[in-house]
């Protein structure tokens, strides 16, 4: 048993690498990229201690080169969803009663792992399975999966020293139990960060976990979960599993012991796991807890008295990093008639400077969406904009599929601010921009503030403080991240804990304390010391 009030190594971002060239780093990265790319890997499962394979595996390729094969995953069904919650509730008892200090330990470990020898590994994993840049790559698998270990173990700290007040002769006691049952992580495709983070948080609270990731992720995936292993992660504490959406659903939700949900997507899936959630809540011993950062249609506003050059470059980094596929990508912009022409040309001339073409070549900005589908989908947007007498396209606009996944950002003007490219997600290099008369900013803010179901992030531009406030005051729900001359992208760890509310989620602020406040469940404790003996109170007493 230790007996220690122990304090965890304080935490600190994850210097970001440049892969400049001549660093060490970079030549480290670059082979990396080649070995990897002689492989052809074969990933397994992992359920309990066990690496399953079956007779169903699926080619994984680069988004930037479909025709090449990084390698094969093992496919499961449903038995396997099966035994991967068994094993999660066969290791809950063991893992729940370590020490919290060894939970800690464990990814403390992981994460110095990955920010040495593991580091280039994982890059070149993301690299070429997410068709990721050098720097995108650096500072999503790297970097911000490292913040999230060690700030999470620093607040699973600040979480467990918030004890009550104890009057005379008690002790009252606070603890912070993981939840009772098994936890259901779905992990999206475009932040590893973001894989690893949700099945690794409730875990580190005591939990037990069921991963399910993106099938187009599946390949840092696996090095993620090499990672827990080498760091010392007990069997059966996170079980990464190959599923089918609905055939891992119909177990997990049908399951008296689901305990929560931990879940990065798309808005409808989101929404229709709720509902299930929901029909099926008489089955469960508690009620789930339900964690989940969604869709976004984010914005900038740019005002009258906003510099056009910092504007065009928030705009050209905040729209097309990764190709447009985060959360918090800048996809609709409202811009005012008099900065126009300048915000136009330079942005133009910034979007006809980028290089596009594989991550292997470290000049290239702009790389490959993720997939077919994705590809088929932001394609079809961009020839509706080619259609419509609402639009002009002032950038970009073509596509090909031949070799990768590449579609040209692409910057649409609008005469509508209720255009389809103004209000849907389309998860893409795309940004439509509306034009307004500067005398209008009011109303424009509105527009800002109604046109979207989302309120995941967005950015205002201004030299003029009353602006800003009054800005903020007005979009005070339309962004859980709000960003005052700056790209509405890039939330770090520790410094701007991530999340939005309206159709973009639960707000629970993943990289801060409030996100793992939803993984326990408190239970409070009084002791008292000297224990009454006689029921009678003093008023009950006769006068004299």
């Amino acid at each position: 048993m230790s007996n220690g009030l122990f304090k965890v190594p304080v935490p600190h971002n994850e210097p970001v690498n440049s892969y400049a060239p001549g660093t060490p780093e970079r030549k480290e990265l670059k082979a990396m990229l080649e070995k990897l790319r002689g492989e052809e890997a074969d990933i397994p499962m992992y359920i309990g201690g066990d690496k399953v394979r079956t007779d169903k595996k699926i080619r994984l390729s680069p988004p930037h080169d479909h025709q090449h094969t990084l390698g094969f995953f093992h496919e499961g069904d449903k038995s396997h969803a099966e035994q991967a919650v068994t094993a999660a509730l066969n290791a809950r008892e063991h893992w729940a009663d370590l020490s919290w200090e060894h939970r800690a330990g464990i990814f403390l470990k992981a994460a110095e792992l990955i920010a040495g020898p593991w580091r280039a590994r994982l890059n070149a994993a993301t690299m070429l399975g997410q068709s990721k840049n050098a720097y995108q790559a650096e500072i999503d698998s790297a970097c911000e999966i490292v913040d999230f270990l060690r700030f999470n173990a620093a607040y699973m700290t600040e979480i467990y020293a918030q004890q009550p007040e104890s009057a005379s002769g008690v002790w009252n006691r606070l603890e912070h139990r993981g939840l009772e049952g098994f936890i259901f992580a779905i992990t999206p495709f475009n932040f590893t960060a973001i894989a690893g983070n949700l099945p690794a948080a409730p875990a580190m609270m005591g939990n037990t976990v069921v991963w399910k990731p993106a099938y187009t992720q599946v390949y840092a995936a696996d090095v993620i979960m090499q990672v827990f292993r080498e760091a010392g992660l007990p069997d059966g504490v996170i079980n990464l599993i190959y599923v089918d959406g609905p055939a891992a659903g119909e177990v997990v939700f049908n399951h008296p012991d689901f305990a929560g949900l931990h879940f990065t997507g798309s808005t409808g899936v989101f929404r229709q796991l709720w509902k299930t959630i929901g029909e099926n809540i008489h089955k469960y011993k508690t009620y789930p807890r339900i964690v989940g950062e969604t869709g976004g249609k984010d914005f900038v506003i740019a005002h009258a008295s906003a510099d056009a050059r910092q504007v065009a470059t928030g705009l050209a980094r905040g729209a097309f990093e990764f190709q447009g596929q985060k959360c918090s990508a800048a996809s609709r912009a409202y811009i005012p008639a008099n900065l126009w022409d300048d915000v136009r040309n330079y942005l133009v001339e910034d979007v006809k400077s980028f290089k596009m073409g594989g991550v292997e070549d470290f000049g290239n900005f702009i790389n490959a969406v993720i997939d077919e589908r994705s590809f088929d989908k932001i394609a079809g947007y961009i020839d509706k904009a080619k259609e419509s007498n609402m639009t002009e396209i002032v950038a970009g606009g073509g596509y090909d599929k031949s070799k990768g996944y590449f579609i040209e950002p692409t910057v649409i003007v609008t005469k509508d601010p209720q255009y389809l490219t103004m209000c849907e997600e389309i998860f893409g290099p795309v940004l439509t921009i509306y034009v307004y008369q500067p005398e209008n900013f009011n109303e424009t803010l509105d527009l800002v503030d109604q046109t979207s179901e989302y309120a995941l992030t967005g950015a205002i531009f201004s030299r003029d403080r009353y602006v800003i406030d009054m800005a903020m005051k007005k979009l005070r729900h339309a962004a859980g991240n709000f960003y005052i001359n700056d790209k509405p992208t890039g939330a770090v760890v520790g410094q701007q804990p991530f999340g939005g509310s309206r159709a973009s989620g639960t707000n629970d602020k993943a990289g801060s304390m409030l996100n793992l406040l939803r993984w326990v469940s408190p239970r409070t404790i009084k002791e008292t010391f000297v224990t009454p003996t006689d029921y009678r109170y003093p008023f009950m007493k006769d006068a004299e």
